[in-house]
């Protein structure tokens, strides 16, 4: 199976290549660098230093024998993006540069993720505008002109949703209006220009799918927290790239940063706020999962990729419990809200779908935090106190 990844070297896009690479796939990654490019220019630090993705997919094959062949591209430039289909992809890094093939999965993380990033000022925005919806277009119109069969896995976010005052079904709502029924994807309201981005992309390609025929899943994810996958403990150079700054470093991950180098926890406002959380590990069994049962011709099929629900209070207390127990000395500061945010809200997620094919969720366990306060510990002389908060407004 012929898989690629677009946003190959980001938070989720190696540590999913080595998972299919480890599972047999012929495995293909492009990315051209935006989240370390963009880290260096707001100097924000990563919690250990990083090799190339070039450099990975070598130590990868020395140390296993499997191939993960690697593109350093720009997909906003629509032929990166359709020589991968039509078979003039020009690769970086490879062991056998024949072309892989027409793709028949591809996993699309190649956006700018971030919210604070993009309400930084009109530039960043725009930045976000044009990489995030480009790169989604030029993948749809590729896969209209070269393979409408390959099945599209694009990462979205349940930040699409916003927080509406009633439960959220997995991307559809049946609507029943002065006597007459139908289905409509479920109302979004997006808390940034970048969760705005995402909407708009789940928009490109519902038009593709109504027009093509193209067939899509759609992973509305929860932030993502944790470091190590299965693949990665093989060598501690293959760990994925960790930010902990307001920037690029979701919640708990930052949480726990902070714990270890005695700077309050910063929760916002209230801290009523409540989203979905997933463990890494899940986001890998979710897009394989979704590869294994993909969607049919003609579908958008949209799962919430979350596996459980905290407030950001739930958050700071599990975070000090966990790291009193260890020895660390954790306070919790309620600072001003720098979002403009619901800070108290109903939130109820239906979220069963990548359950019922079949994947297994990992909880968020003292466990867990434990093993990830250990890691960054190991780290502790790199953490910058400065970068950690800077009070990014809405």
């Amino acid at each position: 199976m012929s898989i690629l990844i677009l946003g190959g070297d980001g938070y989720l896009g190696w540590p999913t290549a080595m998972y299919f690479s480890e599972r047999g796939y012929d495995v293909t990654v492009v990315d051209n660098y935006f989240r370390r490019n963009a880290c260096a220019a707001l100097d924000v630090g990563m919690l250990y230093p990083v090799p190339t993705l070039v450099e990975r997919a070598k130590i990868w094959h020395e140390l296993t024998g499997k191939k993960i062949k690697v593109v350093v591209g720009d997909l906003t430039d629509p032929e990166v993006m359709r020589s991968f289909f039509n078979g003039t992809v020009e690769y970086t890094w490879a062991i056998d540069d024949k072309f892989a093939g027409i793709p028949e999965t591809v996993i699309h993380y190649a956006e700018q993720p971030s919210a604070p990033y993009s309400l930084i000022d009109y530039n960043h925005a725009n930045t976000t505008i044009f990489n995030n919806l480009i790169v989604t277009n030029n993948l749809m119109f590729a896969a209209r002109d070269f393979s409408r069969d390959t099945h599209i896995v694009k990462l979205g976010t349940m930040g699409e949703y916003g927080t509406p005052n009633i439960d959220i079904e997995e991307g559809w709502l049946e609507i029943e209006h002065k006597g007459k029924k139908d289905k409509f994807l479920f109302p979004r309201q997006a808390g940034s220009i970048y969760h705005t981005t995402k909407i708009m992309d789940t928009d490109l390609m519902w038009f593709g799918v109504r027009m093509w025929d193209l067939r899509v899943t759609d992973l509305m994810q929860g932030p993502v927290y944790g470091i190590e996958t299965e693949e990665s403990k093989i060598d501690n150079r293959l760990r994925t790239i960790f930010n902990y700054d307001e920037v690029f470093g979701t919640i708990l991950n930052r949480f726990i940063v902070q714990s270890i180098v005695d700077y309050p926890l910063t929760v916002y406002g209230k801290g009523g706020q409540t989203r979905g959380y997933l463990n890494i590990n899940d986001t890998l069994q979710c897009v394989h999962m979704s590869e294994k049962t993909p969607a049919q011709k003609s579908e958008l099929r949209i799962f919430n990729q979350i596996m459980e629900t905290f407030s950001a209070n739930d958050l700071a207390e599990k975070v000090q419990k966990v790291g009193v127990s260890l020895g660390y000395d954790v306070k919790v500061d309620h600072i001003e809200n720098p979002r403009k945010e619901a800070e108290e809200h109903y939130y109820n997620p239906t979220y069963q779908g990548l359950i019922d094919i079949g994947v297994e969720p990992h909880y968020l366990t003292d466990e867990v935090m434990t093993d990830m306060f250990r890691i960054v510990d190991g780290f502790k002389d790199n953490i910058r106190k400065d970068v950690i908060f800077k009070g990014i407004r809405w």
